[in-house]
């Protein structure tokens, strides 16, 4: 278990995160999707902690709160890669 997540369910979890990171953000992004993933299982752990924290992690219904955290650091997560990417790319000499 990851933090409450299986291992699947992480990967899941990550994926669909990653990929609603990257369609919010405008323009596109060169980042992998497999640091498209861990992106989003890391962003999903932080958005966990940062709603338990807040004393909204567990509400009655769906957690929106918390899911607008988890897809707020995944978000914050690919921009800084996105960045990082476009950085390398136009110092690549290849």
């Amino acid at each position: 278990m990851i933090f409450g997540y299986s291992i699947v369910g992480a990967i899941i979890v990550g994926l669909v995160l990653g990929v609603l990171a990257k369609l919010v953000m405008p323009g596109k992004q060169a980042v992998p999707l497999w640091l498209t993933i861990l992106v989003g299982i890391v962003a999903a752990i932080i958005g966990n902690y940062v709603a338990t924290l807040l004393g909204v992690r567990e509400t009655v219904g769906i957690d929106w709160i918390r899911h607008g955290l988890q897809l707020l650091f995944a978000v914050l997560g690919i921009g800084g890669l996105a960045g990082l990417y476009a950085k390398k790319a136009h110092t690549d000499p290849s």
